[in-house]
């Protein structure tokens, strides 16, 4: 099950009180004040894992709460500091505070961390406020409570190439094919259900990653279909890959296609829908009619957009957008 949004609470652990004691030894004359400082409360550090790729784990435990520190005690002792707690997210997590949607950290590289609530501090025992003029105090202090937050995470996944289109344009099959990913391809409407990535390898270990994104239909704005919950998950890309299917199979125009897929983009993010694009025809195995694919041809002319024609099921011009979306991301051309 892939979760990129969830709700959670984080509780730092509160200061240990300060304790009153005196110390009683025999032949200890005048004894005076002994009570020790609570200790600190355990703090909640989160930190960006590249071994997790959904908020899943989150789903079914959503509380998490660090150790509180222990109190102080006699003999001028301090209490235990409470023991903190890392909560791991995936690179590419969002961390918004749930009651004013403020952005608090973007987990961009994995390895990145951050103490989203800092443990309280532990209260003064009455030893430390003993003077010269007031020798038996009974003042002490209660910890402090730690922070505690309600905070919603977004994941936006990391991907420098993003494969948008009609269901069944061929975006699942292409990315199985150019990589390791291995998604269930079938031959009907919605088979991706979920974001699916894919390393692109050459033989010299250059690569890229791709995203195929779950297929956008009109209305999908408006919730229809699988609706546009998938688009953050191409925010961060370099580069679209648009794949638009020319086979008469689909029963739709091919230019129609692409014009309502641009709206769909540009109606979650003008930003999106601006992003450099690469236009590719898909399923040339199949299409019989040539006129559909000039029309797709002369709209990627008239709107100056990189224009490929291939097929996945034969492997034709697959090899030539390959090293097209790695010229565009890592600088690699094709020799």
């Amino acid at each position: 099950m892939f979760i990129d949004e969830v709700r959670i609470s984080v509780k730092a652990g509160g200061g240990g009180d300060g304790c009153m004691a005196f110390r009683r030894e025999k032949f200890v004359p005048r004894g005076g004040p002994s009570g020790g400082d609570g200790g600190r409360g355990g703090d909640v550090t989160m930190v960006a894992s590249g071994h997790r790729n959904t908020l899943l784990q989150f789903r079914f435990n959503p509380e998490h709460t660090a150790q509180r520190g222990r109190h102080g005690e006699g003999s001028n002792c301090t209490g235990h500091e409470g023991r903190s707690i890392e909560v791991e997210v995936p690179v590419g997590t969002l961390v918004y505070d749930d009651a004013t949607g403020e952005l608090l950290h973007d987990f961009a590289v994995a390895g990145d961390r951050i103490v989203i609530a800092r443990g309280g501090f532990g209260g003064r025992g009455n030893a430390r406020f003993a003077t010269s003029t007031h020798q038996a105090p009974t003042e002490h202090e209660p910890g402090k409570p730690g922070e505690e937050k309600r905070l919603r995470l977004e994941l936006k996944l990391l991907a420098d190439v993003g494969l948008v289109g009609f269901p069944n344009a061929g975006k699942s099959t292409l990315i199985s094919r150019i990589s390791a990913a291995r998604p269930k391809i079938a031959a009907y409407p919605f088979t991706t259900l979920e974001p699916q990535l894919g390393v692109v390898q050459f033989d010299d270990f250059t690569s890229f990653v791709v995203a195929d994104i779950p297929g956008l239909i009109e209305g999908a704005h408006q919730g229809h279909g699988l609706g546009i919950q998938f688009l953050r998950h191409i925010e961060r890309t370099r580069v679209l890959a648009h794949l638009v299917d020319v086979s008469e199979e689909s029963g739709r125009d091919p230019v129609s296609d692409f014009e309502i897929v641009m709206q769909e983009l540009a109606a979650f993010s003008e930003k999106l829908a601006a992003k450099p694009m690469l236009l590719v025809a898909t399923k040339l195995d199949v299409a019989q009619d040539p006129s559909r694919i000039a029309s797709l041809r002369k709209l990627a002319e008239d709107r100056g957009l990189p224009f490929f024609e291939i097929s996945s099921a034969t492997g034709q011009g697959l090899d030539a957008l390959r090293y097209a979306m790695a010229e565009r991301v890592i600088g690699r051309k094709q020799t």
